[in-house]
């Protein structure tokens, strides 16, 4: 009998706010079709747990004790998160070899991989 492979949560966080902008509409439509294929062969395959776009509306917090409150992120900026998905896979190998078949890729996004610790 052979051992189940262990599995970790990683996250990958799409980077970027305004890559997508240059698009035509049929570009964009073509995009979002390919992007919910992609997600929804992860998610049958068992290894997507969940995704989602978020909002380019929010606040940073810093400081001690959270006391420095401002505006952002900020929605033109190269290294904003637009969205993520969390994977359930063997490793960063996996999830780095998921990432580099996210058809956003091909029109600019790029993908942060990450191990999400226990």
């Amino acid at each position: 009998m052979i051992p189940p492979t262990s599995k970790s949560d990683y996250m990958l966080l799409f980077r970027g706010t305004n890559w997508d902008k240059e698009l035509s509409p049929e570009q964009l439509q073509k995009l979002m079709s390919d992007w919910a294929a992609w997600f929804e062969r992860l998610t049958q395959q068992g290894q997507a747990v969940s995704g989602h776009p978020l909002t380019n509306e929010g606040k940073l917090v810093s400081g001690k004790k959270g006391r420095t409150v401002a505006d952002g992120p900020f929605a033109e900026s190269k290294e904003a998160i637009g969205g993520y998905v969390k994977l359930m896979v063997s490793g960063l190998d996996e999830a780095t070899a998921i990432a580099k078949r996210h058809p956003g890729l091909a029109y600019g996004l790029i993908v942060e991989v990450r191990q999400m610790t226990q």
